[in-house]
């Protein structure tokens, strides 16, 4: 499994993540199975959010015994983002989780709160310990802007946002602007959230081609395509032991130039627009 740096935190991190997403309320044993699998595999980077319900419980038993292998990701909802707020859902997603860290702690969306509230319990937080980074989620270069005038260079580990073939509308401002500052960039949904290109599709079959030519799958052909950049990390969800090992086969797949530009052509990006967000 290919890994690079995380925004400004010198640790190297698995490229192709695991998402949780949706993964509770179905077979826990699955999913349970899933994530061990995918850490056997070397994705380490697991991402979930007190908003994913049962996820956190989930992901609790799944990297017992082997919390130190894992770069472990929450998320705070933004009606929790108050000062004190913030505090207090990281403390209960500490508890679900059953480890007394996270790797990276994420503001979701913006909402009701101001951002130097929720950045200063993030502060807070680091300085005791409880995380070791913090980042934002589903913000827009304007937004970024604002979070840097308040924090200065350096803080801002990462930004999750909503990237797919069908949907590289962060490729215009939100990319450049975080490989400028040095924040890591983590794809959620990279699939489309049940939008994958079909088969029969034009585009799906640039993508089975490609990925007939490697012997490898379409689903692989994307993660490879969306990570192709060094600052850019995704977080599929899996919700078998097997859909994992495919995931995790991604993080070594290097596509051609002529592979890309076939990509491209298939998925053109489309013109500037407002930051899409599931």
């Amino acid at each position: 499994m290919q890994e690079r740096q995380f925004g400004p935190l010198a640790e190297q991190v698995s490229v192709i993540g695991q998402g949780t997403w949706q993964l509770d309320g179905r077979d826990d044993a699955g999913a349970i199975a899933a994530l061990r699998r995918g850490l056997d595999m070397g994705m380490t980077h697991v991402d979930t959010a007190e908003m994913y319900g049962e996820a956190e419980p989930l992901v609790a038993k799944a990297i017992e015994g082997r919390r130190d292998e894992v770069f472990l990701v929450s998320k705070v909802l933004p009606s929790n983002g108050s000062r004190a707020g913030t505090v207090k859902a990281c403390e209960r997603s500490l508890a679900r989780l059953k480890t007394d860290r996270l790797d990276c702690y994420i503001l979701q969306w913006r909402g009701g709160y101001p951002l130097e509230d929720t950045f200063a319990a993030f502060e807070d937080l680091q300085r005791a310990g409880k995380i070791r980074s913090w980042g934002v989620s589903n913000f827009d270069a304007d937004d970024l802007d604002e979070a840097l005038a308040l924090v200065g260079e350096g803080r801002i580990a990462c930004n999750q946002v909503l990237y797919h073939v069908q949907e590289r509308a962060i490729e215009h401002a939100v990319i450049p602007w975080c490989e400028k500052h040095k924040v890591a960039v983590v794809a959620y949904s990279p699939f489309g959230s049940g939008g994958f290109p079909a088969s029969s599709s034009a585009g799906g079959r640039v993508l089975g081609d490609i990925a007939d030519a490697h012997g490898v799958t379409p689903r692989q052909v994307v993660l490879a395509f969306l990570t192709r950049t060094a600052s850019v990390f995704a977080i599929p969800k899996a919700a078998s032991a097997g859909h994992a090992a495919d995931n995790a086969a991604a993080g070594d797949l290097v596509l051609s130039k002529e592979d890309i530009r076939r990509i491209d052509e298939a998925f053109p990006r489309g013109r500037p627009k407002s930051l899409p967000m599931i």
